[in-house]
C-alpha cells in the first residue's frame, strides 16, 4: 500500500455532522474544490456504488466498502490498482471531534498511478478536509 495523502482536523462539531456532509454527495463540490459532481446509485450505505467526476478528469466509479458510525471508506478500481479514501471520525479526550482522511493506492500499477495522481491528491486531501470542516461548522452555526 502507498499513501498518497493524509490530513487531520479537529472540530467542536459532532461526528454526525461530518457524516451528514459525506452522505450528501450532491453537495461535495461545495467543499471539495476538485470535484465536479458525485452520484450514488442508491442510499449512502455500505455496498452502494457511485460515480465521481473530478474537474479536468474522467468519471470514476467507486463503491462504499465500509460505513460505520466511525468510518466511511470508498474504493475506486483503476487499471492495475485500487484507489482508497478512508474517512475516520473519533472524539478525543477533550470531547473534540477528530476527522482523518487518508488516500492510498494498492496493486501492481501503484507506481504509475502515483505518478499520475500522487501530487494532486496529496494537495487536495488537506484542502478538501478543511473545506468539509468549514461547511460542517457553518451549518452548525446556522442551526444554533
Amino acid at each position: 500500500m502507498m499513501t498518497l495523502g493524509t490530513a487531520q482536523i479537529s472540530s467542536s462539531v459532532a461526528p454526525a455532522a461530518f457524516f451528514a456532509h459525506w452522505a450528501d454527495t450532491a453537495a461535495w463540490p461545495e467543499w471539495s474544490a476538485d470535484t465536479e459532481w458525485v452520484r450514488l446509485d442508491g442510499p449512502f450505505a455500505q455496498g452502494t456504488t457511485g460515480v465521481l467526476k473530478p474537474k479536468g478528469g474522467p468519471k470514476t466509479k467507486f463503491v462504499i466498502t465500509v460505513l460505520t458510525e466511525r468510518e466511511f471508506t470508498d474504493v475506486s478500481q483503476l487499471p492495475g490498482a485500487k484507489l482508497t479514501f478512508r474517512h475516520q471520525v473519533d472524539v478525543d479526550e477533550t470531547g473534540a471531534t477528530v476527522v482523518r482522511v487518508t488516500a492510498s493506492l494498492t496493486g501492481p500499477m501503484t507506481w504509475m498511478w502515483n505518478k499520475i495522481l500522487g501530487k494532486g491528491i496529496a494537495t487536495t486531501v488537506p484542502r478538501d478536509l478543511n473545506g468539509l470542516k468549514a461547511a460542517a461548522e457553518a451549518k452548525a452555526e446556522v442551526a444554533a
